[in-house]
């Protein structure tokens, strides 16, 4: 094989494909990376067994062929090389690979590309095609709510139900939960899975066309793929089933509370800079008067309120929570202003878009002393 192309071009993919290196590799050859060059495109594979990565990039092809190498020195040696273009060179008697750039040389040694596990098309029970700025709605909106507890492996995915012409996401930790919702005009498919966070934080990370791209997405009931611009993803599912959310959603509300969005999010930040400290990240929210009043203490660094602008409709209700769980959804708001639907003092508040219906976050409070 022997290759000539942009430095810029291999190492974005390269830095795509890397995310799927196995770093505990259950055999040496999931610690490289597979390239096959053929037709005028270099082919990029990465897998860790759970997950999948394929780039494919435009090359010149002096000779096609197919090598595999060490992932983590061949990314490490693309980044550093001083010129523009690059130059790669097999060797196939003595099993080593050249690469060249303005007066920088490396070699290094191959790994057997005939063992390398490449990344294969799944096949599907379940395949649409939807746009990434809604795939990326979806995904935002709702996988920030995962759990981080491995003990319990359903609430570290994301759930996905697709029924007829309905998309829904769904995220959990146990103390909070996001939906997201999304309507299509044909009918999609019916399947319900647990897609791993990481996954679709590497999906978020990588759908960066400034114009609306395809998605094509594939699912089975163990597997899922994601197909669009020069990339291809795939990853396991996580294995169990999904609780029921519908029933943490209160039905009703007494205290119908609209904020600006972006007041609300500085303010909880700010005041939670003094309950971040505790166990709990406590700060104390009290609706009463036309006025939203957050307070938060800590014996041993000090105390911090703010008060800001509140339109309430409804009795007054004050109320505690986890700051980072407010935070956490204030950042992925876009709407100007943000409501607030609350009961009572220890029931869960939701929080939705202003004048959207298609997301719900909800979110348990925490019992205070006082």
């Amino acid at each position: 094989m022997k290759i000539t192309c942009p430095k810029s071009e291999l190492t974005n993919a390269l830095s795509i494909v890397a995310k799927a290196i196995a770093s505990k590799p259950q055999t040496p050859i999931l610690a490289g990376i597979f390239m096959r060059a053929e037709n005028g495109i270099l082919e990029l594979h990465a897998t860790n067994n759970e997950i999948g990565m394929v780039c494919r990039i435009p090359v010149d092809i002096e000779e096609p062929g197919q090598i595999a190498v060490s992932g983590r020195y061949f990314l490490d040696v693309i980044r550093k090389l001083p010129g523009d273009s690059l130059t790669i060179t097999y060797n196939r008697t003595e099993k080593i690979i050249n690469i060249t750039s303005n007066q920088a040389s490396f070699t290094l040694l191959s790994m057997n590309a005939a063992e390398f596990p490449t990344v294969k098309e799944i096949e599907s029970n379940v395949e649409f095609t939807i746009k990434d700025n809604i795939l990326r709605s979806l995904i935002k909106k709702t996988v920030f709510a995962c759990s981080k507890d491995e003990s319990r492996p359903v609430f570290t995915g994301c759930y996905l139900e697709v029924a007829d012409n309905k998309v829904t996401m769904a995220a959990t930790n146990m103390h909070r939960l996001a939906v997201k919702y999304e309507q299509f005009a044909e009918p999609l498919g019916n399947i319900k899975i647990i897609i791993p966070a990481n996954i679709l934080q590497e999906l978020l990370h990588n759908m960066t066309s400034d114009i609306p791209t395809d998605v094509h997405v594939c699912c089975n009931f163990n597997q899922i793929s994601f197909a669009f611009d020069n990339i291809y993803m795939t990853s396991r599912l996580i294995e169990g089933a999904y609780p029921d959310y519908n029933y943490v959603i209160p039905p009703n509300h007494d205290t119908l509370v609209t904020l600006d969005s972006a007041e609300f999010n500085a303010a909880v930040d700010r005041v939670s800079l003094i309950s971040r400290a505790g166990d709990y990240n406590v700060i104390k929210m009290e609706f009463a008067n036309g006025q939203l009043h957050i307070t938060s203490n800590n014996p041993d660094i000090g105390n911090a309120e703010e008060t800001i602008p509140a339109s309430i409709e409804g009795p007054e209700v004050t109320i505690a929570f986890n700051a980072q769980y407010i935070t956490d959804v204030m950042k992925i708001i876009d709407s100007k202003n943000c409501e607030l639907r609350l009961t009572k003092p220890l029931s869960p508040m939701t929080v939705r878009e202003e004048k959207d219906d298609a997301f719900i976050y909800v979110v348990t409070p925490v019992r205070t002393a006082h």
